[in-house]
């Protein structure tokens, strides 16, 4: 049983990985385009994106929390 929570555990590390490199990356366009246009207002749909992997690495830390718990508990 604890071999899958461990499995369950890399894959979340994963995507945490993951979301958090595609934050990044619309972080790095979303200022990009800022510096291109001088205004801010153009950026907006890069922005959401960056919201929305940002709150997707949120989630993914918690549940690999809530397994690491689940580890924890199982093996005491």
């Amino acid at each position: 049983m604890t071999y899958f929570f461990i499995a369950v555990l890399v894959v979340l590390c994963v995507l945490v990985l993951v979301s958090l490199v595609r934050g990044i990356i619309a972080f790095l366009q979303t200022t990009k385009i800022d510096l291109e246009t001088g205004e801010g207002s153009n950026a907006t749909e890069m922005q959401l994106l960056q919201n929305k992997a940002m709150f997707a690495r949120i989630k993914y830390q918690a549940l690999a929390i809530a397994v690491v718990a689940i580890i924890l508990a199982i093996s005491r």
